[in-house]
């Protein structure tokens, strides 16, 4: 019953890891527009800059489990 479970939570497919990435990368996005509200300034354009740079690096990272071909 757990595994039935469990695979409903695995990436098997390039496909489903793009959607993942994109998901995250809207998030990423809004949580950043939330940044800007909250701290104006460069402050808050930093940490609006950061947000979509982690996504960048947790969707290579997502990528790079998958086989590439030769």
């Amino acid at each position: 019953m757990f595994q039935r479970f469990r695979r409903l939570f695995t990436i098997k497919t390039k496909f489903e890891a793009y959607l993942v990435i994109y998901g995250l990368g809207t998030g990423a996005v809004e949580r950043g527009m939330h940044y800007l509200d909250r701290f104006p300034g460069m402050g808050g354009q930093a940490l609006f800059l950061l947000c979509p740079i982690a996504v960048f690096m947790a969707g290579a990272k997502i990528l790079d489990t998958f086989d590439v071909p030769e």
